[in-house]
């Protein structure tokens, strides 16, 4: 289902924050409405009117946005297309809590790059094992990260804005009246309310919808009504108010279900709508489509892992991995261990079990089991919304062998007080120890005096022996460990902070600042990529050193540390991957974001060396291969042979593509040649398809655009030779107050591309880049 005939009509009212209960509590009364599903564009781009805003400069940046349904718990992600090809993780944070739900995704080209919890996107949990669906709230944060080629970055985060329709619509004669709520931190001047309804393009509104902004009652552009939006900050509500010529079709607007509350964090220099809150109002929430995980009061809790039995004096004991609550889901507050008799009789089986208080559990004895009776034995978690289906089980094991118990760190001398963590090589094996040098252990049990290990512990010296000794589920107890720790509280200095590197002609010169007057030197240590040292380390008392020496183009990893006159501190995080410049230098500068189309685009050699030759050569992108003549998106370079070469991006014009083109520099000296690439990624507007209608004798199609001025191509699917059939085009002109953006129709009464029967399906192209479709075209 293609994201341009979505999002905008798919707002529904944002529940207010609700605290972090154990209780199954429902969620608000706008769980019990009927969903609805519009048919406008995901792109809420406009031009015109800009709104002088504040809001974090986290927030992403055109043509990228996070778009949330709050009430649908799912999210949209537009645009990203310079992230083409690499693994996208989106996020949802909520304060005082953390993540509470996660999924990852490839981005694919278009104007959407993926979607969650919708039909043909991805579920919550895809990727990232955080198998449960949000139930986002106002005041979450959604956020995306990519795992690209060159590590990982940030796309920016939207916050879940506080806003949404409480109540239906009222009707009282002509007049309709939308109300509901909106939260102190909500730019009032970015909100819209909607009030979606298919039925009145057949009315004098001539659209699917009816909308009301902020400001006095305005009549439509089209006609049909008036609307206005008003705010009442004591009581933090909102009335939308719609006064229709016609009481008729204010009866069908107010038998609607489709309202709904739009809300942004900011509107940028060029009018675009970023972080984008789409409230709906009687959307339900959890799984967007079937095989998704349940939402978090809809399921029980994880079970405990490494579950194990073992006879006992008396029973049988039950030992697990504590298991942990998923993100936003109840705490686990106990456990179920079960033993069920193999026999039956008149078809019963005897049950006996436990119930064992505490998320932390690790363990119980079950007694009371029948002489010459076989068991099965299973464990189940416990939280407020039930218990882990179907349960652990267990199998009864045999084990004669002694566990082995391990310190880190396994004692020495240090400088200052150490962290010392024991573990032992069996799960579910208790540690004791004790730090006077008594022994943790006698006859079998741990001592009165030995301590159960459950953290992290300190050891502060001046001489400290720690004892140990591990005994696992079957009884078996390890050898006793002993250590001992000398530490003589003189420390050693912090670890110095790199700034920024200078690449030259085999060479690094590297710097770093570090503030302790104890210091009296430091050290470097080269690396390669796999992790190996090159060489010894490299000492100065300088907080600058050139590393000379080094191989061109061979990446390698630098770390420092300072000494004083207690010893070296600890090694600095890896600098890198850096490779050294050889004599011959190509360059081919900067890559290149956002280009508008039929504008002239410059490459610059510069900083490479001065050779005999250059040539710029257009590179299929994603390949080292030149791209092909007939390829729809080579351009025709001026200067391709000099070092500096310029083109002018065309207009876009299908089967182009809006992804970065590839050119690469390569410069020839004395036989030598060196090769550098840099990316031209176009500009995307944002086109939407609003309606699109055959009758015999009639087509027409209209939608929005990004830019006004700007041109749309209406089209068919490709054939199998990847050819459209065009039926038009049509100019981008500014949307008529209150209305916002530019807008464009389509209509085509006679002529060699009036289709004589419904076209099936239709794109819309932009001159200046983006596409909407396929979009079904409608009889009538």
């Amino acid at each position: 289902m293609p994201s341009t005939n979505r999002a905008t009509n798919h707002a529904r009212p944002t529940a207010p924050p609700v605290a972090p209960s154990l209780s199954p509590t429902p969620r608000r009364s706008r769980r019990n409405r009927i969903a609805l599903v519009g048919a406008l564009a995901t792109s809420l781009c406009v031009t015109g009117l800009v709104t002088a805003t504040s809001a974090s400069a986290a927030v992403p940046v055109f043509p990228d946005n996070l778009v949330v349904f709050p009430d649908r718990d799912f999210i949209a992600v537009e645009g990203y297309q310079n992230h083409v090809g690499e693994t996208a993780t989106v996020k949802i944070t909520r304060a005082g809590v953390g993540v509470v739900g996660s999924a990852s995704s490839v981005v694919a080209e278009g104007d959407v790059a993926f979607e969650i919890n919708h039909p043909g996107g991805v579920c919550w949990g895809a990727g990232t094992g955080v198998n449960v669906t949000p139930d986002i709230q106002p005041g979450d944060v959604a956020s995306i990260s990519f795992a690209g080629p060159n590590g990982n970055s940030d796309g920016g985060e939207t916050k879940v804005q506080d806003g949404y329709v409480d109540a239906g619509s009222t009707l009282a004669g002509s007049t309709v009246t939308v109300t509901g709520h909106i939260g102190p931190d909500v730019i009032k001047d970015n909100t819209e309310q909607r009030i979606v309804e298919p039925a009145l393009t057949d009315t004098a509104v001539g659209r699917r919808d009816v909308r009301a902004v902020p400001g006095p009652m305005t009549p439509a552009p089209k006609g049909g009504y008036s609307s206005m939006l008003e705010f009442d900050d004591a009581k933090h509500t909102f009335t939308a108010t719609y006064i229709f010529d016609d009481p008729a079709v204010a009866k069908i607007a107010a038998d609607a279900t489709g309202e709904r509350l739009l809300s942004w964090e900011l509107t940028d220099a060029d009018a675009n709508r970023q972080g984008i809150t789409i409230a709906e109002f009687g959307e339900l929430g959890g799984p967007g489509m079937g095989g998704c995980p349940n939402g978090p009061l809809q399921s029980g809790p994880p079970g405990p892992t490494d579950v194990r039995a073992a006879n006992v004096s008396g029973g049988v004991k039950i030992t697990w991995t504590p298991a942990t609550a998923l993100p936003g889901t109840p705490a686990i507050t106990g456990y179920r261990a079960t033993a069920v008799a193999t026999s039956s009789s008149n078809g019963e089986q005897v049950e006996i079990g436990r119930r064992i208080t505490g998320q932390a559990a690790k363990g119980t004895t079950i007694t009371g089991l029948a002489s010459g009776e076989t068991y099965d034995f299973e464990v189940v978690s416990v939280s407020s919304v039930g218990q882990t289906f179907p349960a652990v089980p267990a199998v009864l094991e045999v084990d004669v062998t002694p566990p082995t118990v391990s310190a880190s760190p396994n004692g020495g001398s240090f400088a200052v007080p150490q962290q010392v963590t024991l573990a032992a090589n069996e799960p579910n094996s208790e540690i004791y120890y004790t730090t006077d040098g008594s022994d943790p252990i006698q006859v079998d049990t741990p001592s009165a005096g030995a301590t159960l290990f459950t953290a992290p512990f300190t050891v502060d010296g001046p001489v400290t022996v720690v004892k140990s000794v591990a005994i696992d589920p079957f009884g078996n107890v390890s050898a006793v460990s002993e250590l001992t720790f000398l530490i003589s509280n003189t420390p050693t200095p912090a670890t110095p902070a790199f700034g920024d590197p200078v690449v030259g002609e085999g060479q690094i010169t590297l710097s770093w600042t570090a503030d302790d007057p104890s210091i009296t030197g430091y050290a470097v240590q080269v690396y390669d990529k796999d992790g190996a040292k090159r060489s010894g380390p490299k000492e100065t008392t300088d907080k600058t050193l050139v590393v000379d020496g080094l191989s061109e183009g061979t990446p390698y990893f630098f770390t420092v540390a300072a000494k004083n006159a207690n010893g070296y501190g600890a090694e600095s995080a890896k600098l890198g991957p850096l490779s050294p410049l050889g004599a011959l230098v190509a360059k081919a500068g900067p890559d290149q974001t956002g280009v508008v189309r039929n504008t002239k685009v410059s490459l610059s050699g510069a900083g490479s060396t001065a050779g005999d030759t250059y040539q710029w050569t257009q590179l299929q992108t994603g390949t080292a291969k030149p791209i092909d003549a007939t390829d729809p998106d080579k351009v025709t370079l001026t200067g391709a042979t000099t070092l500096d070469a310029s083109f002018t991006l065309p207009f876009y014009k299908h089967p182009m593509s809006n992804k970065a083109l590839t050119f690469q520099l390569t410069v020839t000296m004395g036989g030598s040649t060196r090769k550098d690439e840099v990316l031209v990624t176009p500009k995307s507007d944002t086109v939407t398809i609003g309606t699109a209608r055959w009758k015999t004798g009639e087509f027409r199609v209209t939608g929005t655009a990004g830019t006004v001025g700007s041109v749309i191509t209406v089209r068919s699917a490709p054939n199998a030779a990847g050819v459209s059939t065009v039926y038009g085009t049509a100019a981008v002109t500014a949307a008529a107050p209150p209305e916002v953006g530019g807008v464009w129709t389509l209509r085509i009464r006679a002529g060699a591309t009036l289709p004589r029967t419904n076209p099936g399906t239709v794109f819309a192209d932009s001159n200046l880049g983006g596409t909407a479709g396929p979009t079904t075209v409608a009889n009538g």
